[in-house]
């Protein structure tokens, strides 16, 4: 019998804790690949978001959350009238439930700005002016609402036409409700607000220059380039955070999973592993029998809690919370990395009770 087969036929030896506790594992790299998954999601929606629009620079008062607080209005005239501002627009979006949908991205677009210049209408038209009570949907948020063009729909007190259907051409614009600025203020109770100021720079702008000088104009303001949002923004690191620290809690119960299986093994294999060392293996070797049976189920752990957090990540992409919002994010590097997790899990676990294995003295084993 080689290595590899006393590797195995110990795992087999009790089949139903092994596989209770690489489902154990599992659970655990399911959860980090899902809630992970999801924050990456997010991440990657928002920047297709920005890239779609043509955003070179957003203005913001979010650092403190995820959802950004709203300001004067005001603000956008100052800062369009800056050296290497091309355009500023303002815009207000909340996330709130509308009928029947328990959250939607909504955006109050300032009437003639260019974020209403990527939008390719499917169906219908875009609002004719800023003072009709109307709104375009995203495809994706039509489907969400049960909404076609001809339809009302209600947001927070105001009551308005879906007069159209677009394609935004990214997860975000397909999920949101979309109408004017002014409309938008008016059935929020945030007139004269608003929470980004957008921003398109002229050619040849030093655009961290630019940043500099609106937040010094705009103290409490933050001014970010486009591609930057996401990497420094308090919010998001806050969520990324939250969701690695509660993977963590899932990945420590895995731990002490394996640690007891492990030791179990060992107290129960004694006299198998006193003949192995009067055949003369080494303890070392004693030690890395141990140290790759727990290593191995950590292995098989990752692969299907990767699968799990697959399946769980698109079955919350079809949720209404989700769908529309954002669109969970699962790369090779994410199952890689939960993969490597679950190994190190393995192995983490297994150093206690291969420690224990070396200890063990031959003939004592074999009185056992």
């Amino acid at each position: 019998m080689n290595f590899l087969q006393v590797i195995f036929r110990g795992l087999w030896r009790r089949p139903v804790r092994t596989g209770l506790t690489v489902l154990g594992i599992s659970i655990g790299i399911a959860a980090v690949v899902a809630l992970v998954g999801m924050a990456s999601g997010y991440e990657k929606s928002v920047v297709d978001q920005l890239d779609t629009i043509g955003i070179d620079v957003v203005v913001s008062n979010m650092q403190g959350g995820i959802m950004p607080k709203a300001f004067d209005e005001s603000v956008r005239e100052r800062i369009a009238a800056m050296p290497g501002v091309a355009e500023a627009n303002a815009t207000l979006m909340q996330m709130l439930s509308v009928e029947d949908a328990p959250m939607m991205v909504v955006y109050g677009r300032q009437w003639g700005s260019f974020t209403w210049d990527g939008f390719k209408v499917l169906d219908g038209r875009l609002p004719a002016d800023e003072s009709e009570a109307a709104v375009v949907l995203g495809k994706l948020a039509a489907e969400v609402l049960g909404k076609k063009t001809g339809d009302t729909i209600q947001i927070e007190a105001g009551e308005f036409r879906v007069v159209g259907i677009v394609d935004g051409s990214s997860v975000l614009e397909n999920g949101a409700v979309n109408l004017a600025l002014r409309r938008f203020q008016e059935a929020s109770g945030y007139e004269g607000r608003a929470n980004f100021i957008n921003i398109r720079v002229k050619e040849g702008t030093d655009t961290e220059e630019l940043c500099r000088a609106i937040e010094l104009q705009n103290p409490g303001l933050r001014a970010v380039a486009a591609g930057e949002v996401v990497g420094t923004s308090q919010g998001f690191q806050l969520a990324r955070a939250m969701s690695w620290s509660t993977s963590l809690l899932a990945i420590i119960v895995g731990v002490l999973g394996v640690m007891n299986t492990m030791l179990m093994s060992v107290f129960e294999r004694k006299h198998e592993i006193g003949v192995l060392l009067a055949l003369g293996w080494q303890r070392t070797r004693i030690m890395a029998l141990i140290l790759c049976e727990s290593a191995i189920m950590g292995l098989i752990g990752g692969v299907v809690g990767v699968v799990l957090g697959a399946i769980t990540l698109t079955v919350l992409e079809m949720t209404p919370y989700v769908r529309g919002f954002l669109e969970p994010d699962l790369g090779w590097s994410l199952a890689l990395q939960a993969v490597i997790i679950a190994m190190l899990v393995g192995v983490v676990s297994g150093l206690y009770p291969a420690w224990r294995s070396s200890r063990l003295s031959p003939s004592l084993a074999l009185q056992g």
